[in-house]
C-alpha cells in the first residue's frame, strides 16, 4: 500500500532506512550514509507538487531546498525570473572547476504520484520526480555537503568548494527562465547536467530542437456540397507528405534519388520531422478553409537548422512559421569527460534524441556532459521511478571527480 505524509512509515528516518536495506554492498559507511539522507531527501522533495500550473508549489520546494542549504551551512542565492526561482549554491564565488545543473520542477500527474514510496524488495522509489530530477537535486546538495566537511576537516571553508549548483524550476517546460538565466552568472570548466538515464551511459549529444507550425488555407463550403470548396485538410496533408523527403533517414524510400545517407554514429542519429498537434474545421458538416499542423523537428550536428527551415518553406505551398528553435548539445573536446569516465567504470559515451538544459552550456562555451541515475525511461509516466542503487556508481564517481579537483585546484 502506498505511504502517505500522515503515516509514521513515511518519515524522513523510515525512507533513509528503507534505502539502506536497497544498498549493493561494499559501500563505505559515510557513503552509504550520504544515499540514505539523498533518497529521505528526495522523497521529502517528491511530496511537494512543484508544477507549472502550481507556481506557489514551485516556490515552496525552492524555499525547501534553500532551508536546507542554509541548515548545512553551504552558501546560496536566489534568483527570480518571470516567477521562477533558480538557486546557485556551492562556492561562494560562483565559480569552481565544477558544475552540477538539476531541476526540480516536474511534470503533472495524478494525486497518487505525489505520495513517494519504496519498495525495498526491488530496490525502487516511486513516485513524481523520483528519477526527473528530484533526486538529481537531493545528490548535489548531498554531494556538495560531503564536500564541504572534506574541505573543514582540513582547515578550509566555502571558499575552497569545488563544487557550484545551478538548481533551477522549469526545465519541464523550456527552461528559459531558470538554466537560460543562471547559467550566464557561474564560471566552469565543466558541467554536469544531472538527470535521469543510465550510470553507463555519459550523454555527450542531444540533438537541437525546432517547433514549426505549418498553415494550410482552403476555401470553406457546406460539407454536403464539397465540389464547391477547396478541403484545407488535403493540401496540408500534400505540404506534409511533401516535406517527409526531406528526411531521408526517417523516410529512406522517400530520399531523392542520389541522396547521401545520413551519417549515423548511432541509431536513428538523424534529423527527425513529427506531427504531434492537428487542427482543422468548426463543424463535421463544413469544408474547412483552414487547417494547421505543429511540426517537431530534431536536428543533429550535420545539420543547418536554418537551411532545414529555408528548404521546408521551399517545399510546400502553406505558411510555415517557426516558434522554437534551440541549440543541439554537444559535449565537446575536454579532459574532464576522460576524468569522469576514468571515475565511472564500466560507462561509455553516447548520445540522446530528447534535450535538456543542457543545450544551453553550448552558447557559453561551457563543456559538459548529461548524465545521471538510472530510471528505465520511466520519466513522465504514471510508473515513474528510481532504481536506488544506481545511485551509488553516479554518487561515487562525482564524489571522486570533485575531490580530484578539490586536490589539483583545477
Amino acid at each position: 500500500m502506498p505511504q502517505s505524509a500522515a503515516d509514521p512509515a513515511a518519515t524522513p528516518a523510515r525512507f533513509a532506512e528503507q534505502a539502506r536495506a536497497c544498498l549493493p554492498s561494499g559501500l563505505d559507511g559515510a557513503t552509504a550514509e550520504d544515499i540514505a539522507d539523498m533518497v529521505a531527501l528526495t522523497a521529502r522533495l517528491m511530496a511537494i507538487r512543484s508544477t507549472a500550473s502550481r507556481p506557489a508549489e514551485v516556490a515552496r520546494c525552492a524555499d525547501v531546498i534553500a532551508a536546507w542549504l542554509a541548515d548545512n551551512a553551504i552558501p546560496c542565492i536566489r534568483m527570480e525570473h518571470e516567477g521562477v526561482p533558480s538557486l546557485l549554491a556551492g562556492n561562494p564565488a560562483h565559480a569552481a572547476p565544477l558544475a552540477l545543473l538539476v531541476h526540480f520542477d516536474v511534470v503533472d500527474g495524478a494525486d497518487e504520484l505525489f505520495t513517494p514510496r519504496i519498495d525495498t524488495a526491488a530496490g525502487v522509489l516511486h513516485g513524481r520526480g523520483a528519477i526527473d530530477d528530484k533526486y538529481a537535486v537531493a545528490l548535489a546538495l548531498v554531494l556538495c555537503r560531503r564536500c564541504l566537511r572534506d574541505l573543514a576537516a582540513r582547515g578550509r571553508g566555502p571558499e575552497a568548494l569545488p563544487l557550484v549548483l545551478v538548481i533551477t524550476g522549469d526545465e519541464e517546460t523550456g527552461g528559459r527562465n531558470g538554466a537560460f538565466r543562471a547559467l550566464p552568472h557561474i564560471r566552469a570548466d565543466f558541467c554536469v547536467a544531472l538527470d535521469g538515464g543510465s550510470p553507463g551511459s555519459v550523454i555527450v549529444k542531444e540533438k537541437g530542437v525546432i517547433d514549426l507550425v505549418l498553415t494550410a488555407k482552403g476555401k470553406s463550403a457546406h460539407g454536403a456540397r464539397p465540389w464547391l470548396g477547396e478541403n484545407a485538410v488535403d493540401a496540408l496533408v500534400r505540404d506534409y507528405e511533401a516535406l517527409k523527403p526531406l528526411f531521408p533517414g526517417l523516410y529512406p524510400a522517400l530520399a531523392t534519388p542520389g541522396t547521401p545517407p545520413p551519417p549515423q554514429p548511432d541509431t536513428h542519429w538523424h534529423r527527425t520531422m513529427n506531427l504531434g498537434l492537428l487542427h482543422a474545421g468548426t463543424a463535421v458538416n463544413q469544408v474547412p478553409a483552414e487547417a494547421v499542423a505543429h511540426l517537431d523537428v530534431r536536428y543533429t550536428e550535420h545539420d543547418d537548422p536554418h537551411r532545414i527551415v529555408t528548404d521546408m518553406r521551399a517545399t510546400v505551398r502553406g505558411e510555415l512559421a517557426v516558434t522554437r528553435l534551440e541549440p543541439l548539445f554537444v559535449t565537446g573536446d575536454t579532459p574532464w569527460l576522460d576524468r569522469l569516465l576514468r571515475h565511472a567504470p564500466g560507462a561509455a559515451t553516447g548520445c540522446a534524441h530528447g534535450a535538456s538544459d543542457a543545450r544551453f552550456l553550448t552558447d557559453l562555451s561551457m563543456a559538459g556532459v548529461v548524465w545521471g541515475a538510472e530510471g528505465e525511461t520511466s520519466q513522465h509516466t504514471d510508473s515513474e521511478h528510481l532504481l536506488i542503487p544506481s545511485l551509488a556508481p553516479v554518487y561515487e564517481a562525482l564524489l571522486a571527480l570533485a575531490r580530484e579537483a578539490a586536490e589539483t585546484g583545477a
